[in-house]
């Protein structure tokens, strides 16, 4: 287990979270698959916990409104060094803002918004609050990556959005984009074309690490979750894809680097 970066370089992943109907079962749920415990954070949008890991924040979820039926999904936040400017660029670009700008407490400033495919994610100004504090454990987010249904047009999108330089395999099979800061991958596009899941759309899929993967896919069924796709040999390790209680999907990994 290691502690992140500080700073991070604006378009990194640094955050993710979860709104939902059942707030104490959904802690419950990600406490006994990922070893989570919850504190209280940022209540501008309602009820909020963070989980944590040794005491190190690694991901949040929320309380939605009894009558607010929006999709349960893992949400992506990406670092900015001004979210005011950057949810400008965002309109400009095509995207829309749903929520904010807007400080929550002392921790940052955040908006909310979607991209021209429609998925929806995060931009996140750390002030107090940084984002995942440790990376590398079992339960902590390991990799951010958007399915959608092609990626040249969005991709573009987030290229003007962060200057990321990107990497793309486009064949007669494959349409995948790896986003790069500084030298090194830190997302993916990943086109599914006619394979895209018409309930999801286009989204933005959270991996988090496990210490092993068909164990924790199990452990899943067991808490009331289930498997979409079961565990299988990757190139960057063992993954399976599931989703929780209230039906928001997310990837666990075992990384080949673990």
């Amino acid at each position: 287990m290691t502690e992140a970066a500080i700073r991070r370089t604006p378009g990194t992943p640094c955050w993710v979270s979860l709104m939902v109907h059942g707030l104490a079962a959904t802690e419950e749920f990600y406490g006994a698959l990922f070893g989570w415990e919850f504190q209280p954070g940022p209540q501008q949008l309602g009820p909020y916990v963070r989980g944590l890991l040794d005491g190190k924040a690694i991901a949040g979820i929320g309380q939605l409104p009894p009558d607010r039926q929006l999709p349960i999904s893992w949400m992506t936040y990406l670092a900015t060094d001004d979210a005011d400017l950057t949810a400008e660029t965002i309109r400009s670009c095509g995207g829309t803002v749903g929520v904010g700008p807007l400080d929550a407490a002392e921790a940052g400033r955040m908006a909310i918004a979607a991209d021209p495919s429609g998925a929806v994610f995060g931009i996140w100004q750390a002030a107090a609050h940084i984002g995942t504090a440790v990376a590398g454990a079992h339960g902590t987010p390991v990799w951010n990556e958007l399915i959608t249904r092609e990626t040249s047009a969005v991709g573009k999108f987030y290229e003007a959005l962060f200057s990321y330089d990107v990497e793309t395999v486009v064949s007669a099979d494959v349409d995948f984009m790896t986003l790069r800061l500084e030298d090194r991958p830190v997302a993916s596009l990943h086109g599914v074309g006619r394979s895209l899941n018409r309930d999801l759309g286009s989204h933005w899929m959270t991996y988090f690490e496990v210490d092993d993967t068909d164990a924790a896919a199990g452990l899943v069924t067991e808490l009331g979750g289930h498997v979409i796709t079961p565990p299988r040999d990757g190139e960057y390790g063992r993954l399976a894809t599931v989703a929780d209680p209230e039906g928001a999907v997310f990837t666990i990994v075992r990384s080949a680097t673990h």
